[in-house]
């Protein structure tokens, strides 16, 4: 039986240093894609999967999402604010007391994605099982994702669990930005800053980091040039849905 997740977090924080001249201005979270800011479609997303409460994290240009989003109610959004970078793991580690005690979802707050047969975010629940899992990484096809470009980040295992690309090797799967997480994965973490990626090392050790592959279409949206290619992707496959 499928339980779905009602609390999830978008991480909103980051500099998007790579965006810039467009993130001179607002935070990248903020950038439109096919007219419409990323983040909130992360919540439309988020909202139609069943998920009650979002927290956003804050920093750079912070008060710019908080203004936009402040007066939506589904999901009802919480704000966690950072005085400093705490990169994407002390960043989550500082929002669990808005989180709960159960598992929940985290979505960075740049991703763009076409579902395929279903929902990814349902997906994901459905393949969730805090028996024998800390984390469940949604992860693509790197030869198959469009804007990226880097040597991948997961080898997955046919049985599920995902390892880590060793040095100078070249992971057919790279992170689709979006995962289930439980809190006892931040048991003993350290406060201020760190990157989730340390907590994927210690899940991975347990045998408890896995992996689901995604069955749509994923776009890395990094740099104005990666904008410009997804948007024009995103008109492709729009045109052809309607000519089907």
């Amino acid at each position: 039986m499928t339980v779905m997740p009602k609390r999830a977090m978008i991480l909103a924080a980051g500099l998007g240093e790579r965006m810039r001249p467009l993130t001179k201005t607002r935070p990248k979270p903020m950038i439109e894609v096919r007219g419409r800011p990323m983040i909130d479609t992360l919540l439309d997303r988020l909202h139609a999967a069943g998920v009650r409460e979002a927290v956003v994290n804050l920093h750079y240009l912070g008060p710019m999402i908080e203004a936009h989003l402040k007066g939506r109610a589904r999901p009802k959004v919480l704000f966690s604010f950072e005085a400093e970078r705490l990169e994407t793991g002390g960043g989550v580690r500082k929002a669990l007391p808005l989180l709960g005690k159960k598992a929940f979802f985290v979505i960075n707050g740049d991703i763009c994605w076409l579902d395929g047969c279903s929902p990814a975010l349902r997906r994901l629940a459905a393949a969730w099982d805090e028996d024998v899992m800390d984390a469940l990484l949604l992860v693509h096809p790197m030869a198959y994702a469009i804007g990226y470009e880097g040597r991948g980040d997961f080898v997955l295992r046919p049985e599920g669990r995902l390892r880590r690309r060793r040095e100078r090797e070249v992971a057919p799967f790279v992170f689709a930005g979006m995962q289930i997480l439980h809190p006892r994965l931040f048991e003993g973490a350290p406060e201020g800053s760190f990157s989730l990626n340390c907590c994927y090392d210690k899940a991975a050790e347990n045998e408890r980091l896995w992996g689901l592959r995604h069955d749509g279409e994923w776009f890395h949206v990094g740099t104005p040039e990666d904008l410009r290619e997804v948007e024009d992707e995103l008109h492709y496959l729009s045109s052809r849905a309607v000519q089907r």
